[in-house]
């Protein structure tokens, strides 16, 4: 069995989806409650139950995270997808994280040393720092203390039916199943 529940925030957001064990755990612990449930069930000695499909979260999640781990994700979003040398906003894909003292000059992979940058600016400072590039930071790298909270929701290849009430119009061209 490989049947996945969609985990919706207080508000009915989608954001995250949990292999059926998580699911009935969280039922089981209060921490949702089902909208929605598959036909198929699971059994025990004593107790037979529907796989849940949806569920929505019965406490509202924090609006920031504290206590941030260094990632290059959290990097991104410390400077908000923006390269720290052009001041241009790009995908992801277009983005890497730049030591501001090379490693190679004993630079050290801290947020105090790390920068988002564009890949052509980083490819233009190259192994040097910024002033021997002749290059500004729009701001000093510093540890957050905290970041704001922004789910992270990847749909699976083929969603289920019972998921689509509760996704957005916005997400066209799915694969049901």
């Amino acid at each position: 069995m490989s049947f996945e529940c969609l985990i919706l925030t207080p508000w009915f957001a989608a954001h995250q989806s949990v292999a059926w064990q998580k699911s009935i755990a969280m039922d089981y612990t209060g921490e949702i409650d089902v909208l929605e449930r598959y036909d198929e069930t699971v059994s025990s000695p004593t107790v037979t139950i529907r796989i849940p499909a949806v569920g929505r979260l019965v406490k509202a999640l924090p609006r920031v995270k504290r206590n941030v781990k260094f990632s290059r994700a959290n990097v991104y979003q410390r400077d908000d997808e923006t390269c720290q040398f052009c001041g241009r906003k790009r995908p992801k894909v277009g983005l890497n994280y730049d030591h501001v003292v090379p490693r190679s000059k004993g630079g050290k992979t801290t947020w105090e040393n790390i920068v988002t940058a564009c890949k052509h600016c980083n490819t233009k400072k190259d192994n040097r720092t910024p002033k021997e590039a002749g290059m500004r930071l729009l701001r000093e790298p510093a540890r957050p203390h905290a970041l704001p909270l922004t789910p992270l929701f990847v749909l699976p290849k083929r969603v289920p039916k019972l998921w689509l009430p509760y996704l957005s119009d916005r997400i066209a061209s799915l694969k049901v199943g």
